[in-house]
């Protein structure tokens, strides 16, 4: 059986808000209750209310204020002796270092995260930390290694009871099978994960839930119709909640949905915006797939073919330097959808430069 979604990370004077309120509104209350404890003295308050401030920030887009507030978090907990205030603001700050492409300041300060969540006997805390683990190795495309890790989060979840980490797990694990081609498998868990998303109240896994199953509709059932209308349903919840990110990975979802039905003009405008949305929060993973998505939408629209690869080459140069091994392998499989090849296999035109 289980819960009513929490968010762990609301704490000290905003425990009771909502795992589903505004991101505005929990910055507001964030800032509010921050300069009262600041006011008042009170370090592990500071640095309790601080770790809202700073997962409102990053989950807004707002990179730099994001930084600023899980350190000045981290420095308040540090000062009070709480391992456990320490545990959650390195995760936020593992975190923010996964959004904004650097995997491996991600993997440290998560680690540590895990670790001090341990030694201050803070089992969420290691649990949301050694999530955090798992995720990042599962975006760079390191499937083996962390696919063992999400299904002992998941059991542990399911044992705990609790709905919103068992939901993430359900959809990491959904993810990669997905990516493996277990389109089937992928689907149940993203609708078990949607469902219990929906009992549980928790509306930003089900948004997300929703957005991994209309991926897979749209390529298994190839049926852009429904995968469309389920984006939709997704965004409302994305706007309403002013989840940023989730709602650019929404855009991109969608254009991805639209590129497969051939609606190729369509696509493009989609990933155009999307790639604006990207570039806003500093989020250089979405970027550089929402550039793949319109390298490729133009190249369908007619674009020269040596423009393409070009642009294919670069890509693949910046996901390397990022480290996502599934997103390069995307722009590979691009070069031969597309019938353009790597720098290296192409012949220089005639009289061009050797």
């Amino acid at each position: 059986m289980h819960s009513k979604a929490l968010a762990p990370e609301y704490q000290g004077a905003l425990t009771k808000m909502s795992v589903n309120a505004s991101l505005t509104d929990v910055l507001a209350e964030g800032i509010r209750h921050l300069e009262a404890a600041e006011r008042s003295g009170s370090a592990r308050e500071v640095a309790r209310t601080g770790l809202a401030v700073a997962e409102a920030h990053r989950r807004l887009g707002h990179v730099a204020d994001a930084d600023r507030a899980w350190k000045a978090s981290y420095r308040a907990a540090r000062s009070a002796d709480d391992a456990g205030a320490m545990a959650w603001a390195l995760w936020s700050g593992g975190t923010l270092a996964r959004q904004r492409g650097r995997l491996r300041l991600a993997f440290r300060l998560l680690g540590l995260a895990a670790d001090m969540g341990k030694r201050g006997g803070d089992v969420v805390a290691r649990g949301y930390s050694l999530a955090g683990l798992a995720e990042t190795g599962r975006i760079q495309g390191d499937y083996r290694t962390v696919a063992s890790l999400h299904e002992q989060l998941l059991a542990e979840a399911r044992a705990r009871g609790e709905a919103r980490h068992t939901v993430w797990a359900l959809e990491g694990i959904a993810q990669i099978h997905r990516n493996t081609g277990s389109l089937d498998t992928a689907l149940a868990m993203f609708e078990e994960a949607a469902q219990l998303a929906g009992d549980a109240d928790d509306r930003r896994g089900r948004a997300w839930a929703l957005r991994g199953m209309a991926d897979i509709i749209s390529v298994r059932d190839n049926d852009p119709d429904r995968a469309l209308g389920l984006l939709a349903e997704a965004e409302v919840t994305c706007r309403e909640m002013k989840l940023s990110s989730a709602l650019a990975y929404n855009h991109k979802m969608r254009a991805n949905v639209l590129y497969r039905a051939g609606r190729y003009e369509e696509a493009r405008q989609v990933y155009e915006g999307a790639l604006e949305e990207f570039r806003a929060m500093t989020e250089p993973r979405g970027e550089a797939l929402s550039r793949l998505g319109l390298v490729k939408s133009l190249a369908r629209l007619g674009r020269d073919s040596g423009e393409t690869a070009a642009d294919l080459d670069a890509l693949r140069a910046t996901l390397d330097g990022i480290g996502l091994l599934n997103a390069r392998d995307m722009v590979d499989r691009a070069y031969t959808e597309l019938g353009v090849g790597p720098a290296g296999d192409r012949v220089p035109a005639a009289g061009g430069r050797r």
